[in-house]
């Protein structure tokens, strides 16, 4: 059976000479496995950078309820970035949002909610003229709402130190493998209370930058099973250093 949906690309690999499998996080069916026949020929009716990571595509697609890959009948580009891949920064930060992404996702079932957070998150990167060295942190954060972990904003004076394994600040601080210090604690509340479509006023010292990062990868652990092996954020440190 047929159906139109809007879909994120988030990986595609070669599986013959001249086709590819796209994972594709969809509106209609959530991720879905998708065997792009021939993409890699002349004669191919889709152009390969369709399947690029993030390309956010319409589709007309076949749903085979009987099998775990799926056809796609029709695929055009819905936005086009402008300086997504041009713009190291910005293209760094791209790669650490995919792998955060497909290393997340694994539901082969709807959620509107998530979907729409993440088709407007992209653009919102592609289009931001303000510093977005943290832009990465902030997403981050408010991925883990739909993702069913969000942190709790109970900071106070008397609960200055958040707890990653607890997912709320807590009055004693325990270690640094389980605690933000009291300085990381204030910009990671500061993110949670910041929108992503709100321009990113501030910037974060590059040294707390780096550990809190660090250290919502490893909230991102403790909440996510399976949730290992991030290699993209050494990019970061580096690019955004």
């Amino acid at each position: 059976m047929l159906h139109k949906t809007r879909g994120i690309v988030l990986h595609s690999f070669r599986y013959s000479e001249t086709s590819l499998i796209s994972k594709i996080y969809t509106e209609a069916f959530g991720l879905q496995s998708y065997l792009v026949k021939g993409v890699r020929s002349p004669r191919s009716r889709f152009r390969p950078a369709l399947f690029q990571s993030l390309a956010l595509l319409d589709m007309v697609v076949y749903k085979n309820e009987k099998t775990t890959l799926q056809n796609i009948k029709e695929a055009y580009l819905a936005v086009s970035y402008k300086t997504l891949t041009s713009d190291v920064c910005k293209s760094s930060i791209a790669i650490f949002l995919t792998e955060l992404v497909y290393k997340s996702i694994r539901e082969e079932e709807p959620n509107r909610a998530l979907f729409t957070f993440l088709w407007n998150a992209f653009p919102r990167l592609d289009s931001a003229e303000e510093n977005i060295s943290s832009f990465h942190l902030l997403f981050a954060i408010k991925f883990s709402t739909y993702l069913g972990f969000q942190p709790q904003s109970n900071r106070s004076p008397s609960h200055p130190f958040f707890h990653l394994r607890e997912g709320s600040f807590q009055p004693v601080f325990h270690s640094t493998a389980d605690c933000l210090d009291e300085k990381e604690s204030e910009w990671f509340l500061r993110l949670m209370q910041t929108d992503l479509e709100t321009k990113l006023l501030f910037a974060i010292p590059s040294a707390i930058r780096h550990r809190l990062l660090e250290k919502i990868l490893c909230y991102y652990r403790f909440h996510l099973p399976g949730f290992q092996d991030f290699r993209s954020h050494e990019i970061l440190h580096t690019v955004l250093s």
